[in-house]
């Protein structure tokens, strides 16, 4: 069955085994691809590929070898032209439409865009069952439902979990966002600023043995270091809430992966909105019962602490630069203040950042760059966490 397809993506680095192979025979067998040119797509991607590293590889491979086949578009183009109506007027929220929508599953709302796209004959908008726009449906654009599949237009509120349609073919192995083990490979690097404590030299040196050995003829010399003991001591500043609500997912695996590394001889982890200002919280639902001040933070938390802020840094430039009314004795007098402390407090400090540069809204923009002029700003991918780590244990 097409075998010379599994040599060439073999010859383009991805490293299929007969077992990977023949559980695709298997599931082509069972039509687990619903005997569809795009479900055979995903279907290969998700049993010969192991990483997202190589989801490009692969892409590229594909498309040499099926570049004959005629792709059928998940979606009509009778029905994307019923969805582009960008001006049209919006519907009505209604509470109990979008409750009900929330408690689907992504497999039941998977079923059933495959039933409405089958039945649907004609154009609808403003409703809650067709695919359509401006209203409560899980299916369309400009929609209202706080969960749902993008069809056509765009994106808006960010809301949708996937966007119908759409295949990307990109290098994924330096501006991929991270999952769980790739944020651990990454922020082994802190560990690397373990430093040697005042022992007596006690572990084996290998390479120092090697060397002297080879300098004796041979005559074996065997030496000893100091042991090494980890003494990287981190606090993590996540932002929580608000426009990171679309992160959360990534966030989530950051703080997995954060938690479960033990790369770090301490680890302290605090949330804030938009800004620290006077206080921080220990949970991310911001509990103020939770809390501690800021100053608390720089009074008992040594400058040896390496701080890494997690934030896409956007918000109303009044949130960070207006003084506040009656700021407590010792507390930050601003936003941008408490910022100023802690990166006077925490020399070695990164921002790392899950957006770009805001686009849209000169205030927005300015509250971006006052943040980046204060913290070095890192983006939150393989590269970018790399880079940033890098950073912290720069002397």
């Amino acid at each position: 069955m097409f075998e010379d397809f599994l040599y060439l993506l073999r010859s383009r680095g991805l490293k299929v085994s007969l077992t990977e192979w023949m559980a695709l025979v298997q599931a082509l067998h069972e039509n687990l691809h619903q005997a569809s040119f795009t479900g055979f797509y995903h279907l290969c991607r998700c049993l010969l590929v192991k990483s997202e590293a190589d989801f490009d590889a692969f892409d590229r491979a594909f498309l040499d070898y099926f570049q004959e086949v005629d792709f059928q578009q998940e979606v009509s183009q009778e029905l994307l032209n019923w969805l582009d109506r960008p001006n049209a007027p919006m519907g009505e929220y209604d509470e109990q439409q979008a409750e009900l929508n929330e408690s689907l599953s992504t497999l039941e709302i998977e079923t059933m865009f495959q039933e409405r796209k089958n039945e649907q004959r004609e154009q609808h908008n403003c409703g809650n069952y067709w695919v359509g726009t401006h209203g409560m449906s899980i299916f369309g654009n400009m929609g209202l439902s706080p969960v749902g599949i993008r069809v056509g237009g765009q994106s808006q509120s960010r809301r949708a979990f996937r966007v119908a349609g759409e295949r990307r073919y990109r290098d994924f192995r330096h501006d991929n966002t991270l999952d769980i083990r790739q944020l651990q490979v990454a922020l082994r690097r802190l560990r690397q600023f373990s430093g040697l404590v005042d022992l007596p030299p006690s572990e084996f040196d290998v390479d120092s043995t090697i060397q002297d050995t080879a300098n004796s003829a041979g005559l074996l010399k065997v030496r000893y270091k100091k042991p090494r003991q980890n003494t990287v001591k981190v606090l993590l500043l996540m932002d929580s809430g608000g426009s990171m609500e679309h992160y959360a997912q990534l966030c989530s695996a950051l703080f997995q992966a954060v938690t479960r590394a033990g790369y770090f001889k301490e680890l302290k982890i605090f949330y804030f909105h938009n800004c620290p200002y006077t206080r921080l919280y220990r949970d991310p639902t911001l509990n103020p019962n939770n809390a501690v001040p800021v100053s608390w933070l720089l009074s008992n938390l040594t400058p040896e602490y390496k701080l890494i802020f997690v934030g896409d840094a956007q918000m109303s430039p009044h949130e960070i630069f207006d003084p506040f009314p009656s700021p407590r004795e010792g507390e930050p007098a601003s936003g941008v203040d408490c910022l100023r402390r802690l990166r006077e407090r925490y020399r070695h400090a990164v921002w790392l950042n899950p957006s770009d540069r805001p686009e849209w809204g000169g205030e927005w923009t300015e509250s971006y760059d006052a943040i980046e002029g204060l913290f070095p700003m890192y983006p939150l991918t393989v590269e970018g966490i790399e880079t940033g780590m890098k950073k912290l244990l720069a002397r």
